[in-house]
């Protein structure tokens, strides 16, 4: 599966994305919003990627690669929680790198996976969950359309701190 932007695409996951996914998987800088716990191994990485086909509908999620014009393999955007009966899905980003960061990546790759969700799987609505902290992320939701629908009050525990999460919207019209 491939979604083509103008200055992005989204693809599937590729057994040569090994490498990228384990840097990404064990950065710690990352787990706040990934809600691991501990370091993965490559073993495990191999053994997601191999079953990373499975269809959405099977496993109520579906990760996709974020590349550049060039194919520079840049980020991950998510569908998960996955639910047709309901008619929704949420929806979870990461641009790898701070120098790629602030330059659109992540609006068009969140453009681009909203309407394969509209149009393909077809929700009413999808959903994100940003860290009150997460500033750029709470500012390119609310610049995409997404409202902020709740406060989800000390929802992450994370360096023995509890956290707010905001719970964003955007629903189809």
């Amino acid at each position: 599966m491939m979604l083509q932007g103008k200055r992005i695409r989204l693809r599937a996951l590729e057994s040569s994305d090994l490498e990228f996914l384990y840097r990404l998987e064990n950065n710690s800088d990352i787990w706040e919003i990934s809600g691991t716990l501990a370091p993965y191994s490559k073993q495990v990485l191999q053994n997601y990627l191999k079953n990373a086909h499975r269809d959405i509908y099977e496993v109520k999620q579906l990760r996709l690669a974020i590349c550049d014009n060039h194919s520079k393999l840049i980020g991950l955007i998510d569908l998960f929680d996955f639910d047709p009966k309901n008619r929704r899905v949420g929806l979870g980003i990461v641009i790898a790198h701070l120098e790629d960061r602030n330059k659109g990546y992540g609006a068009e790759a969140i453009d681009l996976l909203c309407e394969y969700a509209f149009n393909v799987l077809e929700v009413r609505q999808v959903y994100a969950n940003v860290g009150e902290e997460n500033k750029a992320s709470i500012q390119l939701f609310k610049k995409l359309n997404f409202e902020l629908a709740g406060i989800k009050k000390d929802w992450i525990l994370y360096q023995g701190k509890f956290k707010n999460e905001f719970f964003f919207q955007r629903i189809r019209s």
